[in-house]
């Protein structure tokens, strides 16, 4: 049987603070990840530690352009015929270089701290408020392997329940949400910060946290992904669960 508690969880609606920081989040998060994409196609290598370019070996190479694989950071190449001349990494046919993302970072960054102010909004309001407390922080009687092993097994059976209009979660959700929350989106914002010379010259103490510019990047674009994931899981709960009710739920329905 529910306590009035629970009976109140699945009463209760989605706040106006909720659906707006929602929808401002989601639209700023779509723009971050074009234009994150757009600027990582120019130069699509990632590095660990201080540095990183055209003559120091990749972390990782993605093929998402045609500057994949570009260089030979192994091959020296003088850039004069004489002696100790100043050298550069072999580049393979230059001229066919993707290198237009002036506007895609001026957009991301723009992005970023749309995302950030709301996002400090939505946890100031979420945490004075008692939201999370309420409906994003499991109770403990729901933190038992039973409880995570069934809701787990209904997931992976597509058994979603139908939505309520309200912030009621099971315990996936829970904490799932939890880790975007205050993990996830956190872990990208703070190593965002950390690759702007400008930010870090005020806080050096990212740089000695993360590793470097390089690393910051690198962690950065693995919490980026990890976010994209969720983004996707997170669309595809909604549809199974009734996509048309969801939005109206969380838009100007109740």
């Amino acid at each position: 049987m529910n306590t009035s508690s629970e009976q109140n969880s699945i009463k209760a609606k989605h706040k106006p603070w909720v659906k707006t920081s929602h929808w401002i989040i989601t639209l700023s998060f779509l723009i971050l990840v074009f234009t994150g994409v757009e600027i990582l196609m120019v130069h699509p290598r990632l590095y660990w530690g201080e540095v990183g370019n055209d003559l120091t070996p990749a972390f990782l190479e993605l093929p998402i352009s045609r500057n994949y694989q570009w260089s030979d950071w192994e091959e020296s190449i003088p850039f004069f015929d004489v002696q100790d001349s100043p050298i550069s990494a072999g580049r393979l046919g230059e001229e066919r270089l993707f290198n237009q993302n002036g506007w895609g970072r001026s957009l991301h960054f723009l992005a970023a701290w749309f995302l950030v102010l709301t996002g400090l909004f939505y946890l100031i309001i979420g945490l004075f408020s008692g939201h999370f407390q309420k409906y994003i922080w499991p109770k403990l009687k729901e933190l038992t392997p039973t409880q995570f092993f069934r809701d787990l097994k209904d997931h992976f059976r597509l058994k979603i329940s139908p939505p309520t209009g309200g912030p009621h979660y099971g315990l996936l959700q829970k904490l799932s949400y939890m880790g975007i929350i205050f993990i996830g989106l956190p872990m990208a914002i703070i190593t965002g910060f950390t690759m702007s010379p400008a930010i870090t010259a005020a806080y050096p103490f990212l740089l000695d946290i993360f590793g470097g510019y390089q690393s910051a990047r690198t962690i950065h674009f693995f919490s980026s992904l990890s976010l994209e994931v969720f983004l996707i899981v997170h669309v595809l709960m909604i549809i199974l669960s009734g996509f048309k009710a969801q939005l109206r739920y969380m838009t100007l329905g109740k």
